[in-house]
């Protein structure tokens, strides 16, 4: 304990030192005097014609002066399809396929470090051979409420576990080439309204939760572009922010990138250039002949328009543009991205139930329904916003006939009807009753099976860019049904398929096993179907808490969402992107973050409220034991050792977490927090010592009134194990 005993002040510099630290070197930097005689040469209007968009996915260079477009890739999951130069419709190439990576909440699910790098490497090489030169993504808003629209392309409701991620995401992808967009900065946790609502939050929930992960990812990884969102923060639109284009990211991190708009999000001319926007996308509305005229009055210097230029060079000039004639050549979709995408979704399962159903074993195993038109249903494409055209995606239903289809006998019925596009243009909600002749098709096929796998879930018309979900009730009647086949056979195992949580209540109740299989990529289908088959032990952690009921989740208990426009007499907005009409209400919207960092499992625990299924919960085939804790100083904060034992003869995987508790603290904290985690690969009957440092950094808390990071010295209690619920050792440290 003595080597904990140092001098507070000592201590709390040493805190504010290395969080205020010089980000990681940037490369950004190397071009400087380049860049200054390419300025030097160039015409105001030149300079102008950089600051927007020339094309729906693509911004000038200066041709003259060998300075070429920037291509931008959409979005973070895939390599979008080309489009055509002024629309959103396709160019109905043959040569634009990608690889369907699994989007955000899977790529969190892994809870890999290793998955997150190379899922960034294998984005990066497919933007390349498209001719890319910045990836829109990673998607790193935090997960605030389970309804949201983009719920399923971000990480997680934690910031840690979102930052890490991000921040080896942004090393894959920008090592191999092509920049990283982090967006959208920031709280952008909503889609209903999110163009003109205004989120109003304290500055120290704001810096600890919300904006971490973009704190990580650019000091941390040194991403070099960034997109500002659609709403306002503290009153200010994202994309004319003072605080958060200049005071945060460019003087408190240091960030040398550029920054663009989300599509269509400027609002202003003289506003947006100073407070620190790069490029207004994909128009010129306000950053066009509105700022050339406004730099020809003396309403903006040129001065400011030389550093925003400056700040794309520097972008331009580290990535190595893709010759024109070059893209689109080669295919993409390739083996090893492939490989990749697999081995992401086989870490990405979770299984949150199971009463001895799983593995399947055939011996016992003959005759098997599969239920439900997610075993069937391709989720590359659909709803709104970015998907991808992919040259393979492997269904549940196909994996589960490739690995057993010799060995048991399988019998599809669709079950339900799905939500689709055509319904949702008709303004209906996914809740309809279950299709009754459907149903009566699916029980007979499961009072005739060994087994019923009931694949349940929403799909990407109900998950949607531009609207939040409604409620979390499973859609098409699934409950009713679930209840139909279970009365009928009580061997029923479960898949939901989802970008988010959803209300399990039912299916859990009448299912013996429940498995979250995410939207899950190209080889989604076979990872699954390894799973459910035994080839694999299901390690995937929830990376969000899934709760009970709406009313529990925080956002909402505070009801501080949804928020209701007045005068409203259109009913529920389904906001169509492609004109931007969110973008055109400028009627006041004000979204209080009334449980300030309590997000997620924090508010759970603060609140004595259970959650249906906790953040880090994920069962396994296998069984482990934690013990022999120790913590040990270190010049960057704390070692957090154990031994983890596989106590079962199944080789498997476990996501060892560790959180840190701080009861006695002087300052309003959550009852713990996550610190470090690590994946662990284990062979039966293996014990390892496992260490899992715990920096200085993320100790600290944000002192608004010093608008620093500071650390509180006290004592700590370490807490260990599998999941935020489930933490068997423990040991109480001191930071004097």
């Amino acid at each position: 304990m003595e080597g904990f005993k140092t001098n507070v002040l000592a201590v709390l510099l040493m805190a504010a030192a290395a969080a205020q630290a010089q980000q990681y070197p940037t490369q950004l930097l190397n071009h400087e005097q380049e860049i200054d005689n390419i300025i030097s040469s160039m015409t105001l209007e030149e300079k102008i014609g950089m600051l927007h968009g020339k094309n729906m996915f693509s911004s000038a260079g200066i041709p003259r002066l060998g300075i070429a477009d920037v291509e931008y890739a959409d979005g973070p999951f895939g390599i979008r399809e080309e489009m055509e130069p002024h629309s959103w419709n396709s160019a109905n190439l043959t040569t634009d396929s990608a690889t369907f990576f699994p989007t955000g909440s899977a790529l969190a699910a892994t809870w890999s470090t290793d998955c997150a790098y190379a899922y960034g490497r294998g984005m990066s090489r497919e933007a390349r051979l498209r001719g890319k030169d910045m990836i829109l993504g990673p998607a790193i808003n935090i997960q605030r409420i389970p309804t949201g629209g983009r719920t399923y392309e971000y990480l997680s409701e934690d910031p840690l576990l979102s930052g890490m991620l991000a921040v080896a995401y942004t090393k894959g992808a920008q090592e191999n080439g092509t920049a990283v967009c982090l967006k959208h900065y920031a709280l952008n946790n909503q889609e209903d309204y999110r163009g003109f609502v205004d989120v109003r939050i304290s500055d120290r929930a704001m810096h600890e939760i919300y904006l971490r992960p973009f704190d990580m990812a650019v000091r941390e990884a040194d991403a070099w572009g960034l997109m500002a969102a659609y709403n306002k923060v503290n009153g200010r639109w994202c994309s004319e922010n003072l605080p958060l284009l200049t005071t945060i990211l460019r003087q408190q991190w240091g960030f040398p990138g550029m920054v663009i708009s989300d599509w269509g999000g400027v609002h202003s001319t003289v506003d947006a250039v100073v407070a620190g926007m790069n490029v207004e996308m994909p128009g010129s509305r306000y950053m066009g002949k509105a700022l050339l005229d406004s730099v020809k009055a003396g309403k903006v210097s040129e001065v400011v328009i030389d550093q925003r230029v400056r700040e794309i060079l520097r972008v331009r000039l580290t990535v190595k543009p893709v010759d024109k004639a070059v893209a689109n050549t080669q295919p993409v979709g390739n083996a090893e991205e492939m490989q990749t995408a697999l081995e992401v979704a086989r870490r990405s399962i979770v299984l949150l139930k199971n009463e001895h159903l799983l593995p399947i074993d055939p011996q016992h195993i003959r005759r098997i329904a599969v239920i439900g038109e997610n075993a069937v249903t391709k989720m590359a494409l659909g709803g709104v916003g970015a998907g991808v055209k992919t040259r393979r995606e492997i269904t549940p239903l196909e994996g589960l006939q490739a690995l057993l289809g010799d060995k048991v006998a399988l019998t599809y019925v669709p079950g339900y009807k799905s939500f689709d596009r055509a319904a949702r243009d008709k303004r209906l909600s996914p809740q309809q009753p279950a299709d009754s002749q459907l149903m009566a098709e699916a029980v007979k096929a499961a009072r005739k099976a060994d087994l019923v796998i009931f694949f349940a879930g929403d799909n990407r018309e109900v998950e949607t860019e531009g609207s939040d979900r409604k409620s979390i009730t499973l859609p098409s009647g699934q409950d009713e049904l679930a209840q139909a086949l279970a009365k009928v056979n009580k061997k029923l195992v479960t898949i939901i398929v989802s970008g988010g949580p959803v209300d399990v209540s039912t299916v859990s109740s009448v299912s013996g096993a429940l498995v979250a299989s995410w939207f899950n990529g190209s080889m989604g289908g076979q990872a699954l179907a390894e799973m459910l088959s035994g080839q694999i032990s299901p390690s995937g952690k929830l990376p969000m808490s899934w709760p009970k009921a709406l009313e529990d989740v925080p956002a909402y208990a505070t009801a501080s969402y949804p928020q209701t426009l007045t005068n409203n007499t259109q009913g529920d907005i389904f906001v169509d992107i492609t004109q931007n009409r969110s973008n055109e209400r400028r009627q006041e919207l004000v979204a209080p973050y009334a449980e300030e960092d309590l997000v997620g499992y924090r508010w759970y625990d603060s609140k004595d409220v259970a959650p249906a299924y906790p953040f880090g919960f994920g069962l396994s085939y296998a069984t482990f034991e934690y013990s022999d804790l120790k913590v040990t100083p270190t010049a960057e904060g704390l070692d957090v050792s154990f031994v983890l034992t596989n106590t079962s003869s199944c080789a498997a995987e476990e996501v060892a977490q560790v959180y840190v508790a701080r009861p006695e603290s002087r300052i309003n904290r959550p009852v713990k927090e996550l610190k470090g985690f690590r994946r662990v690969q284990l062979k039966g009957g293996e014990r390892q010592t496992v260490t899992i440092p715990i920096r200085r950094a993320d100790l600290c808390h944000w002192d608004a009134a010093a608008q620093t990071w500071m650390l509180e010295p006290g004592a700590l209690t370490i807490l260990v194990g599998g999941s935020s619920v489930d933490l068997p050792i423990s040991k109480r440290v001191c930071l004097f």
